[in-house]
């Protein structure tokens, strides 16, 4: 079985590069630390659905295209 949490993070980190945004920005934009940005990225934290709807939104992309490898 795939593991969607890194998946999901390591998409989430190249969307946030590819508009260039920093990690702390991204966080202040839809409000949520920089520290959780992170371990998202990393793979150890498992967001809510809201949280992957507002990095989405702002990341100007899907969940479901998030979450696809």
């Amino acid at each position: 079985m795939p593991d969607y949490k890194q998946i999901f993070g390591t998409n989430i980190r190249e969307a946030r590069k590819a508009i260039g945004l920093s990690q702390e920005l991204l966080g202040l934009e839809i409000g949520i630390d920089r520290t959780y940005i992170s371990g998202i990225e990393r793979g150890v934290r498992n967001p809510s659905l809201d949280v992957i709807v507002k990095l989405a939104e702002r990341l100007i992309t899907t969940p479901s295209e998030l979450l696809s490898k």
